[in-house]
């Protein structure tokens, strides 16, 4: 049978103030804050008035305002504001440090006069008004000290009941530490087998001072408790029973009253409830669980209804801080189970009935406020820092705050809520960072999920919310001016949006103004605002003062470029705030307003101008053009694509475009002129490498450029109206090139009468150089003008083959212009230098005499000559101008070599001229080709050079090797000699290198021609070795005759003894003749056949380089048709003939000349 539970005469728990806890369910009237300034005399729940519904910007009204005469006298309104405002809360925070309870939770620790101290300076209290006010306040009364205590929960306790979960219950009370007995109720032993189930907890909570302790003391029988004997049953304060559990939860609140804070302690005793039942019962359980004999023979024993002890908390209250939050270990009363978990209790110093006389009834709350203002303040003037101000407060400060908060009961949610207060209305008077502010809006937001605040204080969250929001919009809309796009500045905004978006996610904004606000929206609308403001500002500033056109133009272009860096201040710095804290694309939004706002403007303004354009009007609308163009171009970067009244912008420049393109062109045309006037055709020095072209060919490059730039400034939307600007483009730089090139001819002209000849070669050099860099220029126009790109805009508007044949017509035709002048220039260039080669090559002709000079050292002059001037012209000609005029020169030198061989071939000791002249041709030629950098072999061996050299080389060969040409060409001629018209004959010839000896064996000869009157000859043959000069020592060799015999046969033998170096020799040969014999008359010729040694059998190469001959090897017999020479068409012999003082020569001659007239070929002629 269960026990019936008595209930102890103790206060009853509705005299506690309770807190919502998350193990059980509290209504909703629990879950109020209490407010602060009603005293913690009778707990009650409280109804508050419902939350009035209001729209934000709409129901709100601002706040009252007390109204002062202008004329005010600042010295009389400081002083009201310090009786009115500031003594009431100078007098508060001296009564807080009067009656200070309990240690500062801050690490330093300030003196009562370090106190007065500080409060006496931040307030700028004099020493008298000090001195005054603490008068007043010792004579004021004194609070009620108290200790408010929240128990939370316990975990890890004792399980005193089997099988039974027990309820807890905590017994709170003061007690000095060393008075409770050693063993008390629930004494040693109790509770042996506790862990082995659960209990019923609940704890007694009282205040005990050192009398109640040293009473206890003198007691003869100890007890486990010391609540129930020293301690009045209405000064216990009892928790709830919390059945069955070793971790309960109770966040039950109790205030405690005590007189003085030394010599008082705090004691807790947490008990487990045990139900009376009978001796008979615990022995049927005993039946049922033989595991807990000792704990039921125990508890059989114990007196019906007696609680088991669980531990007890004792703490010294001047030990304690003036708040704590801490989770302390319950003690027990023997060592028998020495841990019995622990208990988290919340403890903080109060006052209760503070004299109200200090501030004029009003609510610790609102003094909170004052006095976190005024510290904030003092703070920041004693700084005097130019960094924003980022929620930092001196020790003493914090430790005041901290005081009067406990004192006065604030909760963390009131004073989280007066620190948001104050600091936003620092922020829009004080540089306060914007990280405070968000921090003080995330505790709020976490507060406000766990407590409820009273209806004024709701009220007024929700009008600081409010106010700031509209406040921050107002900043929001005059950001460019507030937050200029600086590293320092822009973080401030970021901070700022953040705070806004962070307000308007709050719960408490959207339960204190639950009409719709979308915040994303308000932004834009702030930013559309504040950019047409800032729009009609900027217009102001700029107005002109005048109706000058040119005026007005300047004050539009100052205008634009304002909103030109306004729009990439958005694009690249503000933009990325905006998107990053609010997603809102402010450069979108604010490039679409001035979209309307800048074509509205410059419409008005060039509707002034319509039909009085001029050339310095349209030169000052040409930057407005570009700054439009600039900003038009930023569409790209737009998030939202539409109609833009910008992209028709250039239709009001069109009557200003022809003054542009005219003022470039002429611009450009002085320019040119006089950079050629002041060019006095040197190259130019930059550096140690010279540049080749003189100082106006890179000037008139330079004077070009601003057409180019034009173009790409122009950027014409229009296709077609680009086409046609293109073209007139091209026809202005082709003129200006073009007419360089006469300018630049004019000047050499004008430099030359007075130079020598050297030095108008070098301008000549020069003037071709500049003419080949301006055709350069000419060949990159349409990279420069972008040709391509104009004709992929224009392919739907203009004709491929109306492309071509304006702009590329143009460009051909000026570059025909400049190549003309170039070969003009090249080919004055070359006369000059075709003067100096001839001199040279006419003072290389010989006299009658032939000199004493070496061939090198008569061409010496000229190869000098020639190296300095094509290195010069190579050093100051570009390349290709070097190589155009290389190619006329060479062909002219070879000319000039050839005239004067012409000239000269009939004078004595031309061998030696041709020597000359020869050794020079090949001089020029490795000149001209300059191992592969100049002309190339097939350029330098034309026509005329080929005929040249040979002529050359055949009239420097001396005699001796004109003779053995003369036979070469004999063998040769015998090689491709066919037919037998004047006979064969047949032969065989070998030669022995082991005795060096030639040996031919006549055979036969065959169809010979009668030379007899009687059908018939009497031939011979004639052997001989050619050239003489080679065989001088061998003597011809004759067969016999036969007598009247056209096929006659011979068949003799002849050797001649000669070397194999001889044989090898150039043109050596075998000569065989055949002769009609006469008795009374010179011998007949029959005809002649020429073999060269080199193919005779022994001496050939093959069989040289083969094995070893034998001196009876045989080879086949040779048969060769017998030739009859032409008479005079030998150009050996008429040079032969021409050397009348060599007697070899004219004893050659004169032997061949015997054969020409013999020769049947000079009957046919």
């Amino acid at each position: 049978m269960q026990k019936t539970h008595t209930s102890s005469p103790r206060r009853s728990l509705a005299h506690s103030i309770t807190m919502s806890g998350p193990s059980e369910h509290i209504s909703r009237g629990e879950h109020f804050l209490q407010t602060p300034e009603k005293e913690h005399v009778l707990p009650r729940q409280r109804q508050f008035s419902p939350i009035h519904q209001r729209k934000l910007g709409v129901t709100r009204k601002p706040k009252d305002r007390r109204d002062f005469k202008e004329e005010e006298n600042p010295e009389v309104k400081a002083r009201r504001h310090k009786e009115e405002e500031l003594k009431p809360l100078y007098k508060e925070l001296l009564y807080t440090i009067l009656h200070k309870i309990g240690k500062s939770t801050s690490a330093e620790v300030f003196t009562e006069a370090q106190l007065h101290l500080y409060i006496q300076e931040a307030f700028t209290m004099t020493k008298s008004e000090h001195d005054t006010l603490v008068e007043k306040v010792q004579n004021t009364e004194p609070p009620v000290y108290c200790l408010m205590v929240t128990v939370k929960e316990a975990k890890g306790i004792l399980g005193k009941d089997i099988s039974v979960v027990c309820d807890s219950m905590v017994e709170l009370y003061s007690i000095h530490p060393f008075s409770l007995p050693a063993h008390g109720r629930g004494g040693a032993g109790a509770g042996s087998l506790g862990h082995a189930g659960f209990s019923d907890p609940y704890c007694l909570l009282m205040m005990l001072e050192d009398e109640k302790i040293k009473t206890s003391r003198s007691q003869s029988k100890p007890c486990k408790s010391v609540v129930k004997d020293f301690v009045a049953d209405d000064k216990i304060y009892q928790t709830e029973i919390k059945k069955q559990t070793l971790n309960p939860i109770w966040n039950q609140t109790f205030v405690l009253e005590f007189g003085h804070i030394s010599g008082t302690a705090f004691h807790l005793e947490m008990w487990d409830k045990d139900e009376e039942v009978s001796l008979t019962q615990k022995l049927e359980e005993i039946r049922t669980s033989l595991t807990s004999i000792r704990r039921m023979i125990k508890e059989a024993k114990k007196e019906k209804g007696t609680d088991d002890f669980l531990g007890n908390i004792v703490l010294k209250l001047q030990d304690l801080h003036c708040t704590e939050d801490n989770w302390y270990k319950l003690e027990p009363r023997t060592e028998t189970y020495p841990d019995r978990g622990q208990c988290h209790l919340n403890l903080k110093f109060i006052h209760k009935a503070r004299d109200e006389t200090l501030s004029a009834g009003r609510s610790a709350y609102t003094n909170y406020c004052g006095i976190l203002q005024q510290f904030v303040q003092a703070y920041i003037s004693k700084e005097q820092s130019s960094a924003p101000w980022k929620g930092a407060l001196c020790g003493e400060a914090q430790t005041l705050l901290e005081l009067y908060a406990t004192q006065n009961d604030l909760s963390p949610f009131l004073q989280d809520l007066a620190k948001w207060v104050a600091y936003s209305k620092l922020y829009q008077s004080l540089e306060v960072d914007s990280s405070v502010l968000l921090q003080q809006l995330t505790s709020i937001e976490y507060h406000w999920h766990q407590q409820e605040l009273p209806y004024q204080q709701k009220q007024e969250l929700g009008d600081s919310l409010h106010g700031f929001l509209q406040y921050g919009l107002c900043l929001v809309a005059k950001y460019r001016d507030i937050f200029p796009p600086t590293p320092t500045a822009t973080p401030k905004l970021h901070t700022l949006l953040r705070i806004l978006v962070q307000i308007c996610k709050t719960q408490a904004f959207q339960k204190l103004n639950p009409a719709h606000f979308e915040l994303h929206d308000e932004i834009n609308d702030a930013i559309q605002t504040g950019t047409e403001e800032w729009f009609t500002i900027k217009k102001g500033l700029h107005q002109p003062m005048t109706k000058d056109l040119k005026e007005i133009g300047s004050a539009l272009f100052k205008l634009i470029t304002e909103v030109k860096e306004d729009i990439k201040h958005n694009k690249d710095v503000w933009n990325r705030v905006f998107v990053s804290a609010v997603q809102v694309d402010v450069f979108t939004a604010v490039y679409q307003k001035f979209d309307c706002l800048l074509t509205n403007e410059v419409k008005q303004t060039l509707s002034l101008m319509d039909g009085q354009m001029e050339q310095n009007l349209a030169k000052s609308l040409f930057p407005i053009y570009l700054s439009l163009q600039t900003i038009h171009k930023d569409k790209a970067f737009l998030q939202r694509r539409g109609f833009l009244q910008l992209s028709s912008f250039h239709e009001g420049f069109r009557e200003a475009l022809p003054y542009w393109l005219n003022q470039a062109f002429s611009t450009t045309q002085d320019r040119v002129e006089r950079a050629v006037q002041v060019d006095q055709l040197q190259p130019l020095q930059i550096g140690a490498v010279p540049i080749k072209h003189s100082s106006s060919a890179v000037d008139s490059v330079a004077c070009i450029q601003p057409i180019y730039q034009l173009w790409d400034q122009l950027s014409w939307p229009d296709p077609e109206e680009a086409f046609m600007l293109m073209v007139k483009t091209t026809e202005d730089v082709c003129k200006i090139v073009v007419n360089y090139s006469h300018l630049l001819k004019q000047r050499v002209r004008v430099l030359s009468e007075n130079s020598d000849h050297g030095s108008a070669i070098n301008m000549l050099c020069v003037v071709v150089n500049d003419l080949e860099h301006m055709r350069s220029v000419l060949e990159k126009l349409p990279v420069q003008l972008k040709w391509e790109g104009l004709r992929e805009r224009t392919q739907n508007v203009i004709g491929q083959s109306q492309f071509e044949n304006t702009l590329h017509s143009q460009k051909h035709q000026a570059l025909s212009t400049l190549s003309r002048e170039i070969k003009s220039a090249l080919a004055t260039l070359g006369r000059k230098l075709y003067t100096d080669i001839e001199i040279h090559v006419r003072s290389m002709s010989t006299r009658r005499r032939i000199p004493s000079k070496s061939t090198e050292d008569a061409a010496a002059p000229l190869m000098r000559y020639l190296e300095q001037e094509l290195e010069y012209m190579n050093e100051n000609l570009v390349q290709e101008n070097f190589n155009s005029l290389l190619t006329p020169l060479w062909e002219n030198s070879v000319k000039i070599l050839h005239q004067m061989f012409n000239q000269h071939s009939q004078q004595e000791g031309l061998m030696v001229f041709s020597q000359r002249l020869q050794y020079t041709l090949q001089c020029l030629e490795q000149c001209f080709h300059a191992e592969g950098n100049g002309l190339s072999l097939q350029k330098l061996h034309s026509d005329e050079y080929q005929t040249l050299k040979a002529l050359l080389t055949h009239h420097s060969m001396t005699s001796q090797q004109l003779i053995e040409k003369f036979f070469r060409r004999k063998i040769t001629e015998q090689k491709n000699y066919s037919g037998e018209k004047y006979g064969a004959v047949t032969f065989l010839a070998t030669y022995r290198i082991s005795d060096q000896r030639l040996r031919v064996d006549v055979l036969n000869a065959l169809k010979l021609l009668p030379m007899d009157s009687n059908g018939f000859s009497d031939p011979f043959v004639h052997l001989c070795l050619e050239p003489h000069h080679i065989f001088p020592e061998v003597e011809p060799r004759c067969t016999q005759i036969k007598r009247c015999d056209l096929n006659p046969l011979f068949d003799e033998t002849f050797e001649f003894l000669v070397s194999l170096d001889q044989c090898l020799a150039p043109g050596a040969c075998l000569v065989i003749t055949v002769l009609d014999h006469d008795t009374l008359m010179t011998d007949d010729f029959e005809g002649e056949a020429f073999l060269a040694l080199e193919d005779v059998s022994g001496i050939s190469t093959k069989e040289e380089e083969g094995q070893s001959l034998q001196s009876d090897t045989s080879s086949g017999q040779k048969r060769l048709p017998l030739m009859h020479p032409k008479p005079n068409e030998d150009s050996i012999l008429k040079l032969l003939e021409s050397r009348k003082s060599e007697r070899e020569a004219q004893a050659f001659v004169k032997k061949r000349r015997q054969r020409e007239k013999q020769s049947q070929e000079a009957v046919k002629s």
